[in-house]
């Protein structure tokens, strides 16, 4: 039997969807050979093949297995037993990909996981040595202290990876100073399938370097007729660099996207980088015009010079994170970014000043920023654009495919003219950014991936955009690579010589087309393996939650994540926390999207909602909310798994944690009508012997301790008292009610003491419910929905007299209050109340914020300096603004921490089997800092879950703003005081 055929039996028709398998027998013997010869990790397993089905393009293929390689003997072992079985291999970075070249039906190779190290950096010669799985951020922090920097830098630069850049050819923004990757690449240590070692690079020896050489002399003259000088060429291999006079065999690799070899070792050139950097944004009416100027601005020899039309700054501020940070453009349609470098701040100020002055001949309106702060905000604008716009405020989707084609930059702007006539003549719509100084465009485009016509309507797109790119003497990718999205298209780039020059290049490296087979030559079609495909889903698409971001489709929800992958970074924001604690691919936002996805399809995830590899991929998120506001799609990970655990435990007996924890407002409302002395009994029950049996019967991890219970909760203390409080007829400022919520309620009622005093002191007439109230948050984010649902209709009905006369509701449990102003939405969505609640909910620091002008005058002890710990449905939810005038007001020195979740999430920490993860968490970033502060700092945590984990931790006690504000005025009683209950 032929090669050929016992491929065809062992892999099937991958063209069709992308899912067929070795047979199970095979599949087995092959991970069996590969566990006995690596050292690394090799997982076969339907999860991780799941979570590797997709990369950030609209493409799915489900590998046969992930490989995580711990050095280069790793590697040559896995390709030595791949060779054996002969099936395909696929190396692989961050995976951000935008045109599927890092999916296939093949063994993965995964870089990330061991070989992420820098070996070396050399200031001298101004390289570095690294692994091909080191993340360009870790690669430039080790420069920065010698003034370096490595010049490429995608959007992606804080995940993606020096292998996947290779890969990729990958460009960023300050291409127009120092190039594209390959323009910084010095030479590769490789290993191709058949297990040749070799070292390229200018003066590479041995049979494939003469057979390249020898390939480029003949070719030589159609190359450099048909090969377009630009500097955004990035579509096809780079032939060029094998002609007479310029042969470079790592640079020819470069951009190759898996195909030829495996990198093992890159040596990469170091830029200077300039010790200051300003920014001019320049307006114009439109997105033409500004491209129209980019020639003008090159003179001005920039570091970069970015594009972004009306439509996207658009959708940046109907995406709350972001709409702050558009506040600083210039007036006009369409904008430019050009950055300057300088020895000093003023330097680079100038040269951004003299940038803007010249161009306001031209008619540009500008702003000049050189705080790095400020920069960092707007540069945050252009990063997250690919994410945010593949959706719309009202759920629709928009895709990549045509991403990143590039033309002359001095035909940039009658390209994007002609460019939009287009997606009019195709019925489509798009919203554009990219890299105008070099003339690269990126866009996101509604395509209609979900009905037979609608891909027919994307074929024909993409074959008419590659024939205007070709007319204007352009490459159709300029960044990202061809992959699935374009390869099939370059001969429309490429004269036949050419193409048969590709062929030849891939089969003198990789003679059995083992490497990433049907990518760049003999490629799949672009209209197959779609991601989104016709006939999904599988299982009954009908949620318990609204989803109405999603138009009421679980479904749709899930094929949210695009794959961008902020949720893989080491630093930085609140998601995803589990993924920093375990490094795991399935604790990310991104892996736990991919099998919800695959869930939903059924064909390799098995179950529905039934899933254990769902389950074990949701146990360890502990709905910390990061994702919906750092994800620049906005993924709600706490909803997904708050339905999941609906659907999942539907008619059966849940974890005891739900029962105990996922109810706990309801046994604390039983707690807080038994006199004091009982409630003593049962704290003092909590620290001896009972406490462990207790924990075991509750689900509680027994290294925790049990939070004691206040003797008497803030409502109950404030209905026994007569009352003295500021009456409504008297009270200057008008009504609040106050929500007591359970935790500040039966834990830590003097918070409440505090606050009230303050917002009395202020004139305000505080109120509370006649009966409890709750917001549901236990049971929602146990997936007890239905109770959650009751729950929050309750306390709708016992607020309502205060919602409808306008009363702002004042939270002082960030959880709770996030739950109040955007989960009761969800649950409710058809209760007008709830649109009056959403409106009508204020945070404490809200509301103390209108009268940031008058506090520092009733100010009477010194505000002094503070840790300021944000809990995470705060940042997903509320944001901080008025947290920090509220502290700049009061005098108080706040550090506010960079340290994402506590750890503790409500009852994530305290369930049995989450301790050691919920502690990594705190150990990242929050309790060093917390140890490393002077005894004067107070450690400031509104959420009742940071102060508990704090506290456990063996920490200082933590306060509540209401506190500080309490004390900074005076009025710090450490007991519940008088409120008016009406």
């Amino acid at each position: 039997m032929g090669a050929a055929r016992r491929r065809e039996q062992r892999l099937g028709d991958v063209r069709t969807d992308g899912t067929a398998d070795l047979a199970a027998d095979l599949a087995a013997d092959l991970a069996a050979d590969l566990a006995a010869a690596v050292s690394g990790g090799v997982r076969f397993d339907a999860a991780h093949r799941a979570m590797w089905s997709a990369d950030a393009s609209n493409y799915r293929r489900v590998p046969i297995g992930v490989v995580a390689p711990r050095d280069a003997a790793d590697v040559e072992a896995a390709l030595e037993v791949c060779r054996r079985h002969d099936v395909p291999v696929l190396p692989v970075g961050a995976r951000t990909s935008i045109a599927g070249q890092a999916v296939n039906t093949a063994v993965v190779l995964d870089f990330r996981a061991h070989m992420n190290r820098v070996l070396d950096i050399d200031p001298e010669a101004g390289t570095a040595r690294v692994q091909p799985g080191v993340v360009l951020d870790t690669l430039r922090d080790a420069a920065r202290p010698h003034g370096l920097t490595f010049g490429p830098d995608p959007s992606t630069h804080s995940r993606c990876t020096l292998g996947g850049m290779i890969g990729n050819n990958a460009c960023g923004s300050h291409s127009v100073a120092w190039g594209k990757t390959v323009d910084n690449t010095v030479s590769l240590d490789v290993l191709t399938y058949r297990g040749e070692r070799l070292t390229a690079g200018p003066a590479s020896t041995g049979d494939i370097p003469d057979r390249l050489r020898a390939l480029g002399s003949r070719l030589a003259g159609e190359i450099r007729s048909s090969v377009p000088e630009l500097t955004r060429r990035v579509s096809g291999y780079n032939l060029d660099s094998l002609v007479p006079g310029a042969f470079d065999l790592a640079k020819a690799l470069v951009g190759t996207e898996g195909t030829c070899a495996v990198v093992t070792e890159a040596t990469v050139r170091l830029v200077e980088s300039p010790p200051a950097r300003a920014l001019a944004v320049l307006g114009f009416p439109d997105a033409y015009v500004a491209a129209d100027h980019v020639m003008v601005v090159r003179e001005h020899a920039p570091l970069t010079i970015e594009g972004m039309d009306a439509g996207l700054v658009a959708a940046l501020r109907a995406h709350d994170p972001l709409e702050r940070a558009t506040e600083a453009l210039p007036e006009g349609g369409g904008w430019l970014y050009v950055e300057t470098g300088g020895a000093t701040r003023r330097e680079a100020e100038a040269a951004a000043a003299a940038v803007a002055a010249a161009m306001r001949s031209y008619g540009a309106t500008s702003v000049v920023v050189g705080d790095p702060a400020a920069q960092k905000a707007l540069w945050r604008i252009r990063e997250d654009g690919a994410g945010i716009l593949t959706r719309s405020p009202d759920g629709g989707e928009a895709w990549p495919g045509w991403e990143d084609a590039a033309v002359p930059p001095e035909r940039f702007g009658a390209y994007l003219r002609e460019f939009d006539r287009v997606l009019a003549d195709h019925g489509r719509r798009g919203v554009y950014y990219g890299h105008f100084g070099d003339g690269c465009l990126h866009v996101r485009i509604d395509f209609d991936l979900l009905s037979r016509s609608g891909i027919a309507n994307f074929r024909d797109f993409m074959e008419a955009a590659a024939d205007l790119v070709v007319a204007h003497g352009g490459s159709l990718s300029g960044e990202h690579g061809d992959g699935t999205a374009r390869a099939e298209l370059l001969p429309r780039m490429y004269p036949p010589s050419i193409i048969e020059g590709f062929e030849e290049f891939k089969a003198v490296w990789d003679p059995d087309d083992r490497m990433n087979p049907g990518c760049l030559v003999r490629p799949a079609k672009l209209d197959d393996d779609l991601r989104v495909f016709v006939g999904m889903p599988s299982i009954a698409d009908t949620p318990q939650l609204a989803f109405a971001d999603d138009r009421g489709s679980f479904t749709r929800a899930t094929r949210r994540c695009l794959g961008v992958g902020r949720c893989v970074t080491g630093s930085g924001g609140v998601m995803c926390p589990s993924y920093r604690a375990t490094g795991e691919e399935m604790h990310s936002t991104r892996g736990r999207a991919r099998l919800l996805f695959e869930m939903a399809n059924g064909q390799v995830v098995g179950g529905g909602w039934d899933s254990p590899d769902v389950a074990e991929a949701l146990d360890l998120c502990l709905s910390c909310k990061g994702c919906k506001r750092d994800c620049p799609v906005g993924v709600d990970m706490a909803a997904y798994k708050a339905e999941f655990l609906a659907q999942h435990w539907a008619g059966r007996r849940r974890p005891a944690s739900h029962y105990s924890m996922g109810a706990l407002p309801r046994w604390l409302g039983i707690v807080g009508r038994l006199p004091a002395r009982l409630v003593d009994a049962l704290n003092a029950a909590a620290r001896g012997p009972l406490a462990a049996p207790a924990k075991r019967l509750a689900g509680i991890d027994p290294r925790r301790g049990i939070p004691p219970i206040a003797r008497t909760s803030f409502a109950r203390s404030a209905a026994r008292r007569p009352l003295r409080a500021v009456r409504p007829a008297r009270a200057r400022r008008g009504r609040l009610l106050l929500w007591p919520d359970t935790f500040t309620d039966h834990f830590d009622p003097a918070i409440a003491t505090d606050a009230v005093a303050v917002l009395e002191a202020l004139g305000y007439a505080v109120e509370l419910p006649p009966r409890a109230v709750c917001c549901g948050l236990t049971w929602k984010s146990t997936g007890q929905l239905d109770t959650a649902r009751k729950v929050v209709a309750r306390s709708l009905r016992t607020i309502r007299p205060w919602l409808t006369a306008g009363v702002p509701v004042v939270g002082l449990e960030p959880s709770c209050t996030a739950a109040l102003r955007a989960d009761a939405a969800e649950l409710l969505p058809d209760d007008p109340d709830v649109a009056l609640l959403a409106d009508g909910v204020r945070t404490f620091a809200e509301v103390l914020a209108r009268h940031a002008d008058e506090l520092p005058g009733l100010v009477t002890a010194p505000g002094g300096r503070a840790l300021v710990q944000v809990h995470c449905h705060q940042h997903a939810e509320l944001g901080v603004d008025a947290d920090r005038t509220v502290m700049r007001a009061l005098g108080i020195d706040a550090e506010v921490l960079d340290s994402g979740c506590c750890g503790l999430a409500g009852d994530f920490g305290f369930e049995d089997g989450h301790y050691d993860v919920s502690m990594a968490c705190a150990e990242r970033v929050l309790l060093p800092a917390v140890r490393a502060a002077d005894a004067d700092v107070a450690v400031l945590a509104d959420g009742f879950s940071c102060r508990t984990q704090l506290r456990q931790a063996g920490t200082r006690e933590p306060v509540h703003l209401a506190q500080l504000a309490a004390r900074a005025l005076g009025l710090h009683r450490g007991s519940s005081g008088p409120v008016s209950d009406r």
